[in-house]
């Protein structure tokens, strides 16, 4: 009995060590990094729940027409419930997220840093908290370019007191895209890949030479990581650029999203194995154990909202102060034990990024993939995404499954940098929903 419980406790060490190694090899620490990042990045641990969208929906992307009366809201919470002095600027990118040399007076009119003077402190939750939000552009803050912005968000005044970074875009209509989805053409991929064809149409707008003055990129369910790479036409007519590839603009349909519901902490919803709270009024939800999907047919039977979530309390009046946090613990039944990578929980809950934060480690005792999220109230989505090492693309398919059926969510965004300038226009959008049409 000694043999076998030493043999217990070496092969857990073993596992635990080696967990740790693949998350250093793959991802650098979260946190504690203090040099910018042109990305949706958070720099403190103990700011959480950081939303960027349209003002009036909060499942919307961080996308508004230029020059209109469409505002963006940015909001988070500070966990720590000393009221602190934070600033904000936003800088302009190219259509690669990479800072642009023009001046800061040539793309803001008003002040090039404001503080966040609006804020709220949370009411009647276990967990206290400061919601901090901001809503622009506004009276201090006006954009007189269209394009890719990051919103940078820093303490006391100091620039190096990075707290938060996000991207955000301003879009005009100047090109119409028009969209075809359909399963990919390659015979071997129809089962599992959706393909996005259109045609740009620019007959008021001169672009004089399409190959070297456009940049198009293709994203699936507003993620970046996955982004197509800068995509030209494969045609080129009198003002009419065709794209249709079966190669760059080719995704894995992936599966629908896994949901959970914790809008109340009082009742199980539908994914919820247990709730309750520990001795330090530390609210704790264990989910029922997922499943790997990777070899079952498609079967969907609710629709979800594409690895979003929003922030929701049943019978509350304000979700953002009244919303209390709590551990949620997940449980992936996974035998054996992957030695070459590491799982991930991923999607917007975790900004679609692969972190030590949201990395599963093996339990040998249950026999599979286990990880924890500290998460504001509400419902959301997520899949299990899988990393080898050495490699910092996530593998969606490798624990879901990839089915041409399953809904998806896909933006066109097409970006002109006209002779003689020297930054990127974002002249046209196109959102196209994969069973819905474009919307």
């Amino acid at each position: 009995m000694k043999y076998i419980l030493s043999i217990f406790i070496l092969v857990s060490s073993l596992i635990s060590l080696a967990q740790k190694s693949g998350a250093d090899d793959n991802q650098d620490d979260y946190y504690n990094s203090n040099f910018l990042r042109y990305e949706d990045y958070t720099y403190m641990k103990n700011i959480k729940t950081v939303r960027l969208s349209e003002e009036s929906w909060e499942l919307s992307p961080p996308l508004i027409r230029f020059a209109s009366d469409q505002k963006l809201r940015l909001s988070f919470d500070d966990l720590d419930t000393k009221l602190k002095t934070y600033n904000y600027t936003v800088v302009h990118c190219d259509a690669s997220w990479q800072p642009t040399d023009i001046m800061q007076n040539e793309y803001i009119d008003g002040f090039f840093e404001n503080n966040i003077s609006d804020f709220q402190y949370s009411f009647n939750t276990y967990r206290s908290y400061i919601n901090y939000f901001v809503v622009f552009p506004n009276s201090n803050l006006n954009l007189i370019k269209s394009g890719n912005y990051i919103i940078k968000v820093y303490m006391d005044g100091d620039p190096e007191k990075l707290v938060l970074t996000r991207r955000f875009m301003l879009f005009e209509d100047m090109v119409t895209v028009v969209p075809v989805l359909n399963a990919a053409t390659i015979v071997s991929e129809r089962n599992y890949k959706q393909e996005v064809d259109f045609t740009i149409f620019h007959s008021s707008y001169n672009i004089t030479n399409p190959y070297a003055d456009l940049k198009v990129f293709i994203m699936q369910n507003d993620r970046w990581d996955n982004a197509s790479p800068n995509i030209k036409p494969l045609f080129v007519k009198d003002k009419e650029l065709v794209y249709d590839y079966n190669d760059v603009n080719v995704f894995p349909g992936g599966n629908e999203f896994r949901h959970f519901d914790i809008k109340n902490l009082r009742y199980r919803s539908d994914r919820i194995k247990s709730f309750g709270h520990d001795s330090l009024n530390v609210n704790h939800i264990d989910l029922l154990p997922d499943e790997k999907t990777s070899f079952k047919k498609y079967y969907s039977t609710a629709t979800d909202i594409n690895g979003k979530y929003t922030v929701k309390v049943e019978g509350n009046h304000n979700s953002d102060i009244e919303a209390d946090y709590t551990y949620v613990h997940f449980f992936l039944p996974y035998t054996p034990l992957e030695v070459d990578g590491n799982f991930y929980i991923f999607g917007g809950l975790t900004d679609w990024h692969c972190i030590k934060e949201n990395m599963l480690t093996y339990n040998v005792a249950r026999g599979g993939y286990e990880g924890k999220l500290y998460l504001k109230q509400g419902y959301y989505n997520y899949q299990y995404v899988f990393i080898r090492d050495g490699e910092n693309i996530p593998d969606v398919t490798y624990t879901e499954g990839s089915h041409v059926e399953t809904e998806n969510d896909y933006s066109i965004y097409v970006y002109h940098r006209m002779q003689g300038t020297y930054y990127d226009r974002l002249v046209g959008v196109k959102r196209v929903n994969s069973s819905r049409g474009t919307y």
